[in-house]
């Protein structure tokens, strides 16, 4: 039987805070869900002294970490699984949180296979414009490309996952609804998840989703949904408030559409609000499926040259 491999993804919200033993139970609960891929986000304080709270994470975890600027966003692996072929330290202007970018390769699917570009991301709460750039910004990990020790050239598949602080397009069941602008009761928040359109009227900002999709990174659990009727794996990521409006899929994951064939499962961990206030996004992918799909393009160049 194929091994399954799990990935997670959330924002636990401020990474505890000064709060060190939420910040203990709320990665023991990551724990108990087996990751083999974790893409975290608000990893605040986590380079202070030295990366002391990044370490300890590690230990908790029993997995390694990578750490972006500012520590805004972390990857954690299991090294029995993946290993770390390079970074990207600098992941363009227009971030006000950058993300944690890094190639991986899944081991068992060899050392002739492709690696896999990971990004954790974390798009900017207050500004649909910067918001947009950001997404334009991310969208140049599907594009990414890896060196083979014979000097040819190959596109990396890529996961991309995090906070999009915006709305997935509408039109899939199960998916929560758009808010109605005008009731959502904090004018801020009004003008954060909006943006005027071409007819002048503001609507919700769907704009990062749009230009993700566009960019051929694909909406994992709208997928899932729309081609296996999976609608858990579009179940809310954040909670209804009064202030900020209904539920809403917020926290999401975009994949390159060579993945799509691997991902084996979806679903959202809900979790206690005193723990956070975004819960945790869960799939799985197929590890044969995933070596093959990681092979498939150094096969094909191969074939290519050879002829």
């Amino acid at each position: 039987m194929s091994r399954q491999i799990t990935v997670l993804s959330w924002n636990f919200e401020n990474n505890g805070g000064d709060d060190a033993a939420k910040r203990l139970r709320a990665h023991e609960l990551l724990v108990s869900l087996n990751p083999d891929l974790l893409f975290r986000q608000e990893m605040w304080r986590a380079d202070a002294d030295g990366n002391k709270i990044l370490y300890e994470l590690e230990a908790v975890l029993g997995m390694r970490g990578w750490l972006g600027p500012q520590a805004c966003t972390a990857i954690f692996a299991d090294l029995e699984l993946f290993h770390p072929v390079r970074e990207w330290p600098v992941t363009g202007p227009m971030w006000v949180l950058p993300p944690t970018a890094l190639a991986m390769r899944y081991l068992p699917a060899g050392r002739d296979a492709a690696p896999l570009a990971l990004a954790s991301y974390h798009l900017n709460y207050a500004s649909g414009t910067t918001r947009l750039a950001e997404a334009e910004w991310l969208s140049t990990w599907a594009d990414k490309k890896w060196t083979t020790p014979a000097g040819e050239s190959i596109r990396m598949a890529c996961l991309a996952a995090g906070d999009n602080n915006s709305y997935p397009i509408p039109g899939v069941e199960g998916d929560p609804a758009l808010p109605v602008l005008e009731e959502i009761e904090n004018e801020p928040h009004r003008l954060h998840r909006s943006y005027v359109a071409l007819d002048g009227t503001r609507v919700m900002d769907t704009r990062p989703d749009e230009a993700l999709r566009t960019a051929g990174l694909e909406d994992v659990a709208r997928h899932r949904a729309v081609k296996y009727g999976n609608t858990a794996a579009v179940s809310r990521t954040v909670n209804a408030c009064e202030t900020h409006g209904p539920d809403a899929r917020i926290d999401r994951v975009y994949a390159t559409s060579d993945l799509l064939a691997a991902v084996s499962g979806f679903d959202v961990i809900e979790v206690s609000e005193e723990d956070s206030d975004h819960h945790i996004v869960r799939f799985t992918l197929d590890g044969d499926c995933l070596s093959d799909v990681l092979n498939q393009q150094a096969h094909a160049l191969a074939e290519l040259t050879a002829s």
